[in-house]
């Protein structure tokens, strides 16, 4: 693997590394970490690869491993967004194959012309949404998919955050309410996209309507901190989507909830290894992460007993080492690839544009589907 962005002060780059490396079916060994060649070198030394294999851009990185026998076989993109595109595409001409950070683009324009380059390429394309890599998010998606709590009838998730309540201050931050470098969504891009989709990752139905409220509620913040989004399914269910990041006291609170016919589900990324399933005569079964009765998906997912609580990296862990399958030839149709992106960039521009217009039901449409 190499990498681009993931230099001092990031967040995401190590956790990159982290879960790329956890399996054992990946190593980084080269990067291009920062916009300095200086800072570029400090990450290198940080992450214990060869020196000369610190670049100081991406295009000296890709035309020097490209000369190498032992070069990259794949780009990891851990910049902010408005670097996503233009890293993307560099690799894909270069012959190869991408995982990205969530969101796809900053912009559904730039999604659209990445999916054609994508298209055109035949390389593979992944984006991590990380919280499609937990076990028990698996099994939900399955239990639910085979019909398991029936049609399902409503589906409320939720992503409150507080810390960006007061000013934004710091690297994590500061990018994250600029529009130049987060494009034209601030929290629905950062976390009401993972929410999105989540929703319908689990359900496997898709949003084909939304009614949008987004707000700036800091004075002077360019971007939205917080968002409502009523949604509706193909199938005609109803859905709630929420997230916040000026939610003082809330700290990474994702949860999921479905109904259906006759059951419920019940899912919440701070207490990730515990599903709740509500049975329609009254019952409440409580799944843990490593039950002998989980499905294969969830099961393929968790690498140890009951009771050695997994989270956060080994969730990321999962997608790389679908990411490696994908490599290999193998399938790997629980990763999100461009189509997925392309989806999460219309759910952003419409909510974006629909809030802004206070255009009430607004059709969510997929350019060239």
């Amino acid at each position: 693997m190499g990498m681009v962005g993931g230099g001092p002060g990031a967040f995401i780059g190590p956790v990159h590394r982290i879960a790329a490396e956890l399996d054992g079916h990946i190593a980084l060994v080269a990067g291009a970490f920062s916009s300095s060649a200086e800072r570029s070198r400090a990450a290198g030394a940080h992450y214990r690869i060869d020196p000369a294999r610190a670049y100081p851009d991406l295009g000296t990185m890709l035309a020097d491993e490209a000369a190498r026998d032992d070069g990259i076989d794949f780009l990891s993109i851990a910049t902010p967004n408005h670097l996503h595109l233009p890293a993307a595409i560099a690799a894909l001409n270069a012959g190869l194959p991408v995982m990205s950070d969530k969101p796809a683009t900053a912009t559904l324009d730039e999604a659209l012309e990445l999916r054609r380059v994508v298209r055109t390429s035949g390389t593979p394309y992944a984006l991590t949404y990380t919280y499609s890599g937990y076990p028990l998010v698996r099994e939900a998606r399955a239990r639910i998919v085979t019909g398991e709590i029936g049609k399902v009838r409503k589906v409320v998730v939720e992503y409150p955050q507080g810390w960006l309540a007061g000013e934004a201050s710091g690297k994590q931050a500061e990018w994250r309410v600029d529009p130049a470098r987060s494009g034209l969504g601030g929290c629905i891009g950062d976390i009401g996209v993972h929410a999105f989709h989540l929703a319908e990752f689990v359900t496997g139905l898709t949003v084909t309507e939304l009614l949008a409220d987004l707000a700036a509620v800091v004075p002077g913040r360019a971007l939205d901190d917080d968002c409502a989004v009523l949604l509706r399914f193909d199938t005609g269910a109803r859905g709630v989507l929420m997230a916040s990041q000026i939610s003082v006291g809330e700290r990474n609170g994702l949860r999921i909830r479905v109904y259906g016919e006759h059951g419920g589900i019940d899912w919440r990324q701070e207490s990730p290894n515990a599903l709740t399933l509500h049975h329609g005569d009254g019952r409440t079964e409580i799944i843990q992460a490593g039950d002998a009765a989980l499905g294969p998906d969830a099961r393929a997912a968790t690498r140890t007993p009951g009771g050695h609580p997994e989270g956060y990296l080994e969730a990321f862990a999962n997608l790389y080492s679908d990411f490696a399958r994908m490599l290999r030839g193998e399938a790997a149709p629980l990763l999100a690839g461009i189509d997925d992106g392309v989806r999460s960039m219309a759910f952003i521009a419409t909510a974006v544009d629909a809030s802004a217009r206070r255009a009430g039901w607004t059709p969510l449409i997929i350019p060239g589907d």
